[in-house]
């Protein structure tokens, strides 16, 4: 016996088989749920990424305005 893989004929039974088990309607709402879980999560991730790109940023930035300012410190003396 070998694993030949799935048939469009079985997926059709087991397809039938969740139909009745869950219904239409709550299958539909499992949908709509895992569809705006998988929204916040790219949401999230991609805020992350934000929220990384600006801390790097802010380090880059934060050692050249101290450096302009000891300059300024300096002129004025």
């Amino acid at each position: 016996m070998t694993m030949a893989g799935i048939s469009l004929w079985q997926l059709l039974i087991i397809l039938a088989i969740v139909f009745l088990l869950f219904g239409t309607k709550r299958l539909r709402g499992m949908g709509s749920d895992l569809g705006e879980a998988i929204k916040g999560f790219k949401k999230s991730v991609s805020d992350d990424d934000k929220a990384e790109d600006t801390k790097s940023l802010e380090a880059e930035e934060k050692p050249t305005d101290s450096a302009s300012k000891s300059e300024d410190k300096t002129e004025s003396r």
